[in-house]
């Protein structure tokens, strides 16, 4: 696992700059044309020329690994039949393939295909040309795509912009997001204050305090030069990790909603997911996640200058040298950022309290030597600390394995398989701090009688029997101090239990907006629009704390045509459906997903990416008063949804 880190890094820098030169220097100019032939018949006709000295490969060879130059589209909408060469055509010994004769194209290129459409055909489609192409010893793959409009296709109307929205005139200034996304960035802020006195505790930070304060102190002339290169040292650690959240803040200003599309995307929740067992693995002990050698060595090199400079690079070093200890809880900050959809702020403010956090005590403690007489010394219990690091860091890996089972409705971890495997995951830490078992990868230090431990492993023990509850098919089993964490009360192994009893005021609940807008004119009700996400843990929450009290669904069953829609649904939109947004600075956005149209939707409109958000329209599509996002008081929501629904 040495350098993985770096590794993938340069990796994917290649691949990036092998993609950005192969955009600018592709081997074929390429033109497509589709020409109606029958209903949802069409012929296709691509016509082209090769760069010069290049050629393109014009047939399969299987032994090879070559693959023809051919035309493709999405196979639930479209299906392409063989193709028809009609152009230059030429057999040349390949020098590539020990002078194999091959057929290519080497000038003008020419071919068509036979596609069919599969039900509505809609106004456009996007092909993709793919195949090989050589220059001497360098060979290049081809995959470039077009959109080809249909002749007879169903052209839909662009619906996303809704013109009649003004956020800045709502009918009642009731409501908004700003104060609580404040409170939202102190509780980030908090947390990575928490992550950073974690860090602390762990063997790669906690033996460098009294080292790293008594060096200052002998350096310096005296005290007052000992605080104020503390103090320096302190500050260098805290800018050092806020920078790192600098790149972040490039990339959401390239796209505000690329946060939430990471946060939701499958493979990305899955990577967190190796990534996460991974860093539990290390802090059970199996391996180091270790910078390199090479880049320690040089940094603590320079760590030597007597200038700010060298102070610098003492707070660098220990940032990389303590990078296996301090590296699973920054990746745990990241993703937390991620799937909070609160983007580059929100991981800028956590990096902020987990730099303060480290950054403290080596300004106090050079500021107050004697405390340090009081500090406990290095021992087993550190390495106590880094287990049950671990155990968090595997509940943790879940989470992430159940937002992309959720996203794609795999049907894996079902509420109760994700809160068992919480069950035993508690289980196991209990046994552990118990000293009850020991492993070859020293599980326990068989110190398990010290008073810190037994109540770690009392908790533990009290925690799994709280998620005991959770495996049950009753009132109980909703877990109310987890609300939002684990999978929805619907995603149940259970069968869903109907309720003769109920009023009926409960809100019926529409995915789709033109649904809900057509419902709304007809019962002349206003529409209660719900931006919500499978992998959004605030959405249930305010689910199963806020809407589940009786006043609250009753007054929105009564009062609202409740629209939930999904930015995150990863389901593929009918062909009809999909299309292309330009928005006012003529950037172009692929709409063919639910998640897409509705993301869209919500950015466009309302100014917003994150999840939840609450918006309230008159069935003219009028604001009623200013949306708002997660508010747990169910109180200041029902007030909320009164002041809207008053605003006629």
């Amino acid at each position: 696992m040495k350098d993985w880190y770096r590794n993938i890094i340069l990796t994917l820098g290649s691949l990036i700059l092998v993609t950005g030169i192969a955009a600018a220097q592709s081997p074929v100019l390429w033109t497509v044309k589709a020409q109606r032939i029958g209903t949802g018949l069409y012929t296709v006709r691509v016509q082209g020329k090769t760069v010069p000295s290049w050629r393109v490969y014009a047939s399969p060879d299987t032994a090879q690994g070559i693959t023809a130059l051919q035309l493709g589209a999405d196979t639930t909408v479209a299906q392409f039949s063989d193709q028809h060469i009609s152009g230059d055509l030429n057999s040349i010994q390949d020098e590539l393939f020990s002078n194999k004769r091959e057929y290519v194209y080497t000038g003008n290129l020419a071919f068509s295909q036979l596609l069919r459409i599969k039900g509505t055909v809609p106004a456009s489609l996007k092909v993709n040309l793919t195949g090989f192409a050589a220059k001497g010893h360098e060979f290049q793959t081809l995959n470039e795509s077009r959109v080809i409009p249909l002749e007879g296709g169903v052209s839909i109307q662009n619906n996303i912009r809704l013109a009649t929205v003004d956020l800045a005139h709502p009918k009642s200034d009731c409501g908004g997001t700003g104060r609580m996304a404040e409170s939202g960035l102190l509780f980030i802020f908090g947390l990575g204050f928490l992550g950073g006195l974690l860090a602390l505790l762990t063997p790669c930070v906690f033996p460098m305090i009294p080292l790293t304060v008594s060096w200052f102190m002998n350096q310096s002339g005296n005290q007052k030069q000992a605080i104020q290169k503390g103090s320096i040292y302190g500050f260098f650690i805290l800018l050092i990790y806020l920078l790192g959240s600098v790149p972040f803040h490039v990339v959401g200003s390239v796209n505000p909603e690329i946060f939430n599309s990471l946060s939701t995307n499958i493979w990305v929740n899955l990577f967190f997911f190796v990534l996460f067992v991974i860093f539990a693995l290390s802090f059970f002990g199996l391996f180091e996640l270790n910078v390199s050698g090479k880049i320690t060595n040089r940094v603590d090199n320079k760590s030597g200058i007597g200038s700010l400079g060298g102070i610098f690079f003492m707070a660098l070093t220990l940032a990389l040298v303590s990078f296996s200890c301090t590296g699973p809880i920054l990746g745990s900050l990241l993703v937390g950022s991620l799937s909070s959809n609160g983007g580059a702020w929100q991981l800028t403010v956590g990096m902020a309290g987990f730099g303060l956090a480290l950054a403290l005590p080596f300004s106090l403690f050079a500021m107050f030597p004697g405390w340090m007489q009081r500090l406990p010394k290095s021992g087993g219990w550190l390495t106590t600390v880094k287990k049950v690091l671990a155990f968090g860091e595997l509940a943790f890996a879940f989470k992430f394995l159940s937002n992309a089972d959720l996203v794609a409705h795999w049907g894996l971890l079902k509420r109760e398989v994700f809160i068992g495997i919480w069950f035993i995951l508690s289980l196991l830490l209990a046994i552990y701090l118990f000293g009850l078992f020991n492993t070859r990868i020293s599980l326990s230090n068989r110190k398990a009688t010290s008073k810190g431990r037994l109540i770690l492993a009392v908790l533990a023990l009290s925690f799994a029997a709280y998620l005991s509850q959770g495996l049950t098919h009753t009132d109980r089993a909703r877990l109310n101090l987890l609300s939002g964490f684990p999978p929805p009360l619907s995603y149940s192994i259970y069968p869903q239990k109907t309720n003769s009893k109920k009023s009926g005021a409960e809100p019926r609940v529409i995915n789709d907006y033109e649904a809900a807008l057509k419902l709304a004119k007809a019962e002349h009700k206003p529409i209660l629009i719900d931006f919500t996400g499978w992998a959004c843990v605030n959405c249930r929450k305010m689910e199963e704390n806020v809407w589940s009290k009786p006043e609250v669904a009753a007054y929105m069953g009564r009062n609202f045509i409740l629209v939930s829609l999904y930015v995150d649904d990863r389901k593929a939109l009918p062909a009809p459906s999909r299309f292309i947004y330009t928005d006012s600075k003529g950037a172009k956005k692929e709409i063919n997903s639910i998640g897409d149209k509705w993301a869209t939707f919500e950015s466009v409109n309302f100014g917003q990416v994150t999840q939840p958000l609450y918006v309230i329209l008159n069935p003219d599509e009028k604001l009623m008063n200013n949306p708002v996002g997660y508010t747990p008081d169910y109180q200041a929501y029902l007030a909320w949804l009164k002041c809207g629904n008053n605003s006629k």
